[in-house]
């Protein structure tokens, strides 16, 4: 029987189903381990792979969030403040990914913009696992059916990049 159960979760595509939070935060350590790369990288296409990297996974990462995620918490906490304020913070990321992904390791702001960028990521990060997380678990949302509808949408766009 263990071996029938190891070959069909071998055989899945998907990985086992995890909590949504699981999942952002998985999503958030990845991000923090490519900014440390980044910042010990010494070759320019080294850098610019990582920020190529850094820049797909935060722009995937906020659109599950956006499109499934922060609805869903809204709704169950009756939010008018934390998934507002991500919200906003999303639109400060985005903009700043932008300006790297037109930019090139070298130009004069691209490094400051990079550490403007961890620093904001870092923020939203400790505010997002501090405050939105504890309460989206104590909520009656279904956090391993909205992981699993997260994961079938980020393997989508991840697929289009």
């Amino acid at each position: 029987m263990a071996t029938a159960q190891k070959k069909s979760a071998a055989t899945e595509k998907a990985p086992k189903a995890q909590e949504a939070t699981a999942l952002l935060r998985a999503d958030h350590k990845l991000v923090s381990v490519l900014f440390e790369q980044y910042e010990s990288a010494k070759a320019a296409t080294k850098k610019k792979a990582l920020i190529a990297q850094i820049c797909t996974e935060l722009t995937v990462h906020a659109q599950i969030e956006e499109e499934i995620f922060y609805p869903q918490v809204k709704a169950a906490l009756k939010d008018k403040e934390l998934v507002p304020e991500a919200t906003v913070e999303h639109a400060t990321l985005k903009d700043l990914i932008a300006q790297l992904e037109d930019g090139e390791p070298g130009d004069e702001m691209y490094d400051a913009k990079v550490k403007v960028l961890s620093e904001y990521v870092k923020h939203h990060v400790k505010e997002e696992q501090n405050e939105m997380f504890p309460k989206a678990k104590a909520s009656k949302l279904d956090l391993y059916a909205l992981g699993e509808e997260m994961l079938q949408r980020k393997e989508e766009l991840l697929a289009k990049q």
